[in-house]
């Protein structure tokens, strides 16, 4: 977007270059992740040869619409389209036909990315501070959950609005009923089967049971090199050798001395247990909150950087993830139309959202104040964990104004939205 405003006063333009914000600016950003302006201003209507250019980028928008909601009945989209993937591999079949194969890198051969173990261990731990602040947040922060649906809301009391879609809902009229919200409900309980060779054959239906199901986020730092002994998996020091597109055997390691022990070059957090949380100090509660902000950002941005090279595979009907090249072979799906299926997962390529699931919440932008039913499309949303956050005093990180709407007036009345063009 480009905007050009000339022949203004000369008085206009030094208060405008001298101003460090652009605060006064924000109201001309749009929904692009990129904005430009152009503010050409001259002295007289006469004089146009001494106009001057500001150009102002903005990563982030003003206002931004959430994720569209997938309803139960319909599949969701593959991030890159299908077209496009058989586009992209027509093309790799082009530029190598006739050239020597490359050796295949990790962790494709088997090993492990060296390089990605420590942002493994930065996963684990930031994971564990997340769970603990969090439980010592809800001491001192009033979130509130539904009996009968999974919505949530960050306040001293429920939200009025009539969304509830849980049993007996018809009775209710869509009204919630609120009760104390726990861990669970903040951060969603996403498992997957741990696998001990990440390589190996795909778990058959008959051993679903057998097989121990983790939190998708451990399994994915230890499969990127996380060592936990109550999880063991299987660790190559030589690459594997190819026999065909999905055969392979392992390479000989007799002639290699036997691992050492080492010392663990990491320190792991261990989970507070709920008898031992206390409720923090009004002193600590500021930078509680900020390290909790710290600790969702680093998780978020660390898995997204392993999921890279390590693939997780989600279900395209319900929220199974797993944690390989290839999804599971258990028929344990139920979505919409499992029949048909069989009860097989459709798997595809997975998000960050897949895999950390963020749970948006209505923003509150005064505690002390109700939200109004009425006055419903002018609140924002935010994740939990954020909105969380913000209510007991940290900064809200720039990504997620956008969508809080910070910069939206709210009206105090009905009287007074009705007046809004």
């Amino acid at each position: 977007m480009v905007t050009n405003i000339c022949c203004l006063h000369s008085q206009f333009l030094t208060k405008v270059l001298t101003q460090k914000t652009v605060s006064s600016l924000n109201s001309f950003k749009e929904g692009s992740s990129q904005t430009i302006f152009r503010l050409q201003v001259g002295r007289s209507s006469h004089n146009l040869n001494r106009c001057q250019t500001v150009v102002i980028q903005c990563d982030y928008p003003q206002n931004a619409d959430l994720p569209r909601y997938y309803s139960k009945k319909e599949k969701k989209p593959f991030p890159v389209p299908v077209v496009e993937l058989r586009r992209n591999a027509r093309e790799r079949n082009k530029s190598s036909r006739g050239k020597p194969k490359k050796p295949v890198p990790p962790p494709k051969n088997g090993l492990v990315v060296k390089s990605l173990i420590p942002v493994a261990y930065k996963v684990l731990n930031a994971r564990t501070t997340l769970i603990n602040n969090l439980k010592k947040l809800l001491k001192v922060v009033p979130v509130n959950a539904c009996k009968w649906c999974t919505e949530i809301h960050v306040g001293p009391s429920g939200h009025p609005f009539r969304s509830c879609n849980g049993s007996n809902t018809s009775v209710r009229k869509g009204a919630h009923e609120w009760t104390d919200a726990v861990i669970e409900d903040i951060l969603v309980p996403l498992e997957a089967y741990h696998l001990y060779d990440r390589l190996g054959k795909r778990i058959p239906h008959e051993e679903r049971f057998s097989i121990p199901r983790i939190p998708a986020v451990v399994e994915l730092c230890i499969q990127a090199g996380v060592e936990l002994p109550e999880y063991p998996t299987k660790r190559r020091r030589k690459p594997i050798i190819r026999l065909g597109k999905s055969e392979f055997i392992d390479a000989d390691e007799s002639e290699l001395p036997d691992p050492e022990p080492q010392v663990p070059e990491f320190l792991i957090l261990t989970e507070i247990p709920d008898a031992e949380i206390t409720p923090p100090s009004a002193e600590e509660v500021i930078f509680l909150a900020e390290e909790t902000l710290l600790a969702w950002e680093k998780m978020r941005t660390g898995a997204k950087r392993l999921m890279k090279l390590y693939p997780v595979r989600v279900c395209g009907y319900c929220p199974e993830v797993h944690v390989a090249s290839t999804g599971h072979k258990a028929q344990n799906c139920g979505a919409y139309k499992h029949q048909q299926r069989n009860g097989q997962h459709g798997w595809q390529t997975a998000l960050i959202d897949d895999l950390i699931p963020p749970r948006y919440v209505w923003h509150v932008p005064d505690v002390t104040q109700p939200l109004q039913r009425e006055l419903k499309s002018f609140y924002g949303q935010a994740p939990a964990v954020v909105e969380i956050c913000a209510q007991a005093g940290a900064v809200v990180p720039e990504q997620y104004t956008s969508t809080m709407r910070l910069d939206v007036g709210v009206p105090t009345d009905v009287r007074e939205a009705e007046m809004v063009v």
